[in-house]
């Protein structure tokens, strides 16, 4: 973690103040286990979020985003099971009945309370078994566990975490917790993604921040090259930390210290990409714009090609170009680097000579790392990825069967 955070133990995204959560099993998923979630603050807060670019919409998206023109929100309520995407106005209806039902629950109104889903879509809610088991939901200071893994559909593992800022007057703590591991090529997000602080900060200020973290982080993963209709990311912030209120002026610190918790969800959405075996990040370095290095970086970490080989320990690097190529980043192929986990396969666009067998050796570990430096400009991004295994056509293959 960068200098100045510090990483909470057994952090959540109920490790900041005065928020609590909890989940149940309330049988919306096929497999044994919790399926419905919520997270709550004791006191009002702030509130930023960012929703799916994709056309398709799933009801919780429209729900959600109408309930932040306010920049403000207490809970939200989550299901994993069934996306409540492609609905219709039914959809829309659940939607809105699961918010009533937590906002009764709680003591809130109904525009406190956001709502998300992820799952098959096209499939309507039992609402009987949501109605039946929210009530039921014990909200507690270290229920932000139970809500990671309620959120999970493919996922192997629960992906959450918690930081301390050290700040005059006494810090802050962030905490997020996020779900995904297939349909992840986001155009805003990770599939789900929330977190939570402590910390008093500006409406307008969070929803930037929560913009540009995003964008250096959940933006740049990809694992199958489809966006999901119900991809959204939410920060709360309570202000219970007791903080002179953050905004641009004096942000820097908040700043930093979510864009880390952004990116190590991120990178634990990539590393747990549906039968993955390796993480795969790729850098480029000298472009002209950071743009086209985001958009560089992100085609080579999606290509299905480039995935295989990775998968298969193979160097070919001609793939990687060849991805480069058709990005639609500004390319001079003569002045083109390429390193493969620090080995050097071209130089100013000349194939270099490598040792085979070694290169494939590296290769093997469960971390690849690709770099290509375009030597045009001053500018770099970063994207993640996984290779392309069977097992992430035996999951797909029969996924609702």
């Amino acid at each position: 973690m960068t200098s100045g955070f510090k990483t909470v133990a057994s952090g959540t995204i109920t490790s900041p103040q005065g928020f609590l959560a909890g989940a149940v099993k309330a049988g919306i998923k096929s497999q044994k286990g919790l399926d419905l979630g919520v997270l709550y603050s004791e006191v009002p807060c702030a509130a930023a979020g960012v929703f799916t670019a994709n056309a398709i919409k799933a009801a919780p998206v429209i729900l959600s985003q109408r309930h932040l023109h306010g920049r403000s929100a207490r809970a939200i309520v989550v299901n994993s099971g069934c996306a409540n995407a492609c609905t219709g106005d039914s959809g829309v209806a659940d939607a809105e009945e699961m918010a009533s039902l937590v906002a009764e629950k709680l003591g809130l109104s109904l525009e406190d309370v956001l709502v998300a889903s992820t799952g098959v879509i096209g499939v309507s809610l039992p609402m009987e078994r949501v109605r039946a088991s929210i009530p039921q939901i014990r909200i507690t200071r270290d229920g932000g566990h139970e809500l990671a893994a309620a959120m999970m559909t493919t996922d192997t593992f629960a992906k959450e975490i918690a930081v301390f800022v050290g700040a005059e007057p006494g810090g802050f703590t962030i905490g997020g917790v996020a779900k995904g591991a297939g349909m992840i090529h986001p155009n805003m997000a990770t599939m789900l993604c929330f977190l939570a602080t402590d910390a008093a900060v500006d409406a307008d200020f969070l929803q930037l921040a929560l913009q540009e973290a995003v964008d250096a982080s959940s933006n740049m993963i990809t694992i199958d090259g489809d966006t999901s209709p119900s991809d959204m990311a939410v920060i709360l912030a309570n202000g219970l930390a007791g903080n002179e209120v953050i905004n641009d002026s004096n942000g820097g610190a908040f700043h930093k210290a979510l864009g880390e918790v952004c990116l190590y969800l991120a990178k634990c959405i990539a590393r747990d990409g549906e039968g993955a075996t390796k993480l795969i990040e790729v850098t480029i370095d000298g472009a002209l714009m950071e743009t086209e290095a985001r958009l560089a970086a992100r085609t080579i970490a999606g290509s299905p090609l480039v995935k295989a080989a990775i998968h298969g320990s193979d160097p070919n690097w001609g793939r990687i170009v060849a991805a480069l190529g058709r990005s639609g980043a500004q390319v001079i192929e003569t002045k083109l680097d390429l390193y493969l986990n620090n080995v050097c396969v071209m130089r100013q666009g000349n194939p270099v000579p490598f040792d085979k067998k070694k290169l494939r050796i590296s290769l093997a570990g469960k971390e690849v790392f690709l770099r290509l430096h375009l030597n045009l400009g001053e500018d770099r991004a970063t994207a993640w990825g996984c290779d392309l295994s069977e097992e992430y056509v035996t999951i797909n293959s029969a996924y609702t069967t």
